[in-house]
């Protein structure tokens, strides 16, 4: 049944096909759903290294009784702009949470980082991000100092001197640059090895042939970043099409 939810059934072979290093689209093959439907269901709820069946089962019914429960008091109960379905929101939020952790972002600065894209302003002051995410200004404070010295929030004063914490345009290219250089330095570890393990014996040629990959990769993502920049720049409408639940 394409067009309702995910069985615990369905759920233990999307695990099964997950261990058996299966591709989402081959999944979704075997239970006649979309590979968006296998795609969301693994990336809410744990990525693919950390789906559990049970648990994913258990999370959705906790997320389907919260929905059936009366809208809180407070600052989460205040109406969604634009008329979008805020349990939708949420779950798309736990969504891209899930998949930021899975490039490497602790928990807490993931739902920062998350919280402040998906705010149409793309700026929260620390109390606003406090009482969005229902947690302590330290745990808020902590995140915005590592997001930071990552690149990917500023801080700036707004017309009431309160500081604000800002994700603008930019600060996807400027985490692909940040990438790119890292990878760069990669290169130059790679190649001074070459010189101490002496060029030509297998050791020395693996780290050529890694520093060699590595350098195509680091240059091919500041070139493209550089290229693709302005569209960050753009407001251009993309047209959404309806999405399943899982």
């Amino acid at each position: 049944m394409p067009g309702g939810r995910l069985t615990q059934q369905e759920r233990q072979r999307i695990a099964t096909g997950l261990a058996d290093g299966l591709a989402y689209a081959e999944i979704a093959r075997q239970l006649d759903r979309p590979t968006s439907t296998v795609t969301r269901e693994v990336m809410r709820n744990g990525g693919p290294t950390g789906y559990r069946a049970d648990m994913a089962h258990r999370a959705t019914e906790r997320r389907a009784h919260r929905r059936r429960q009366p809208a809180p008091r407070g600052p989460e109960a205040s109406p969604q702009e634009h008329g979008r379905d805020p349990d939708a929101v949420r779950d798309f939020g736990e969504t891209f949470t899930t998949v930021l952790m899975g490039q490497g972002l602790p928990k807490m600065m993931a739902r920062v980082l998350t919280c402040l894209t998906l705010s149409d302003t793309g700026s929260l002051t620390a109390s606003e991000l406090v009482q969005r995410l229902q947690v302590s200004p330290a745990s808020v404070s902590k995140a915005i100092a590592y997001l930071e010295n990552q690149g990917l929030v500023r801080r700036e004063q707004d017309a009431r001197r309160r500081e604000r914490y800002v994700v603008d345009d930019d600060v996807w290219y400027q985490s692909m640059i940040a990438s790119a250089r890292g990878t760069a330095q990669l290169v130059e570890i790679a190649r001074e090895g070459v010189g101490v393990l002496r060029p030509g014996t297998p050791a020395a040629v693996r780290l050529e042939n890694i520093a060699r990959f590595l350098d195509f990769v680091s240059e091919s993502i500041a070139r493209a970043a550089e290229q693709a920049r302005e569209i960050l720049h753009s407001n251009a409408t993309v047209a959404s099409g309806s999405s399943e639940d899982a």
